[in-house]
């Protein structure tokens, strides 16, 4: 009898529900710091290099302690370590708003950063109620709560300015302590977890969670997820500068332009598991790079005027995107991130269903440490190259060998692939005809030339 047998659409609903609340509002208190750091930065009289460290400390504690989480999910459960997670966060806020020294408020930042944490343990816990052939679609609503961020954006000034910052990290503690109980009360154990139970086994070791780690696969599959959400969230912190440094614009109408851009990379996830689930998550990721690859050659052309040699005369013109291209293009790049970061989460529980939490961990720590070293790279780019574009240069880069590694482990493995081990394949939408009934050896070699199967081992996806 398979564990989803007794599994209802209602129960479905309500736990995938629960759970994209309760990321969301994790996702807001992750991204605290970005309203109530500029007046902590004046209380405490902090330079620009403390202050860049205050708010980083939560993006990297958030995205290391990914790894560990969804390593105690696959053993221990989400329910019960999803909510630990948010009450022990819940504390670190309220810790905000009581100490005084700057290396305090750091070790309050390390414990805020368990938020963003929280994604390694909700994938795990969400894909265990679906089956493999809905989890990207469910997987992708679960990451809507990247809108947490705009939450905070556009709520916690109205709180700030009304109760000052400290009562904005109670509140924000509080909420985040009430969603704890809150999930506890209204979940239930996952499917897996409590059939293991129900026998008696014993959780796996860690050791063992995390073997699926020496697979080059899930490193590529890293590589993935740093471009489509560690640059998504390092270009959402570098585009207010950008825009008024480039066009000169004041900080409230870069902040909403900026604001432009993020909203797509978290309103359309929820697409990109649905197309994930319906023409296959490879497609999607192919999709989702070349376009990426084109959009940020044309962001990385710098303003350049030309002089040529006319019949009369020189003639100079200047090549400039302008501004409302440049935020189209910057939406567009936004929207396709967001279809990225669903297609990379919808091969990990059908690849490797024991292992959601350790693979998904490892998977989001490398992107969300993306989101910590990128925007410094920025910076450092724009000081030694002295072009403003440079940001975008890099991202083209960085898009360009992912697409590259992942088209090209393709086709080796097609190389060396045989019918024989096309047998043991996921059943996913690009691979329908492969698993056709009347299909034979011959078809399967003349169908794999056609169809590339995946890399690292017969039964494992190609990206």
């Amino acid at each position: 009898m398979n564990e989803l047998d007794a599994v209802t659409p209602s129960q479905q609903k309500r736990m995938l529900g629960t759970s994209t609340l309760a990321f969301t509002v994790c996702f807001a208190v992750w991204t605290i710091f970005s309203i109530i750091g500029i007046k902590i930065k004046q209380d405490l009289g902090l330079n620009d290099t403390q202050f860049g460290i205050l708010v980083a400390t939560p993006i990297l504690t958030g995205s290391l302690s990914r790894i560990f989480l969804g390593i105690w999910t696959d053993q221990y459960g989400g329910r019960m370590v999803f909510t630990a997670v948010m009450a022990l966060t819940s504390v670190a806020v309220w810790m905000l708003s009581t100490v005084t020294t700057y290396e305090m408020f750091l070790v309050a930042a390390l414990g805020v950063g368990l938020a963003g944490g929280s994604f390694a343990v909700g994938i795990a816990y969400v894909s265990r109620w679906y089956e493999k052939e809905r989890q990207g679609t469910a997987l992708g609503i679960f990451g809507m709560g990247n809108v947490g961020a705009a939450v905070t954006n556009f709520g916690a000034p109205f709180l700030l300015v009304a109760l000052g910052w400290e009562a904005t990290a109670q509140v924000y503690a509080v909420v985040l302590l009430i969603t704890a109980v809150l999930f506890f009360v209204t979940t239930k154990e996952d499917p897996a977890t409590a059939e293991r139970k129900a026998k008696g086994e014993k959780p796996v070791s860690a050791f063992m969670q995390l073997t699926p780690l020496k697979k080059l696969q899930v490193w590529r599959f890293s590589l993935y997820y740093f471009f489509v959400f560690g640059a998504f969230v390092a270009l959402a912190l570098w585009l207010p500068r950008y825009y008024v440094g480039v066009y000169g614009l004041d900080i409230t109408t870069a902040g909403m332009l900026a604001a432009a851009y993020a909203l797509p990379g978290s309103i359309f996830r929820a697409m990109g598991g649905y197309m994930s689930d319906r023409y296959g998550a490879r497609a999607v990721m192919y999709w989702t790079f070349f376009a990426s690859a084109v959009i940020c050659f044309f962001l990385s052309y710098p303003a350049t005027d030309y002089t040529i040699q006319g019949i009369e005369g020189p003639i100079t013109f200047n090549l400039t995107i302008g501004l409302p291209i440049f935020v189209a293009l910057t939406v567009a790049l936004g929207f396709f991130m967001s279809l990225g970061k669903a297609a990379v989460y919808k091969h990990i529980p059908v690849y490797y269903p024991g292992h959601v939490g350790s693979v998904g961990g490892l998977v989001g720590m490398i992107g969300g440490l993306g989101g910590f070293v990128l925007p410094i790279s920025f910076g450092i780019m724009n000081d030694l190259i002295g072009v403003w574009t440079s940001c975008f240069m890099l991202l083209f880069l960085l898009v360009t060998i992912a697409l590259l590694w992942m088209h090209f482990a393709i086709q080796r493995m097609e190389r060396k692939a045989t019918a024989e081990q096309l047998v043991g394949l996921p059943e996913f939408p690009e691979m329908v005809d492969i698993h056709e009934p009347h299909h034979t050896a011959a078809e399967g070699s003349a169908r794999n030339r056609r169809t590339p199967p995946p890399t690292g081992s017969s039964t494992q996806a190609a990206n």
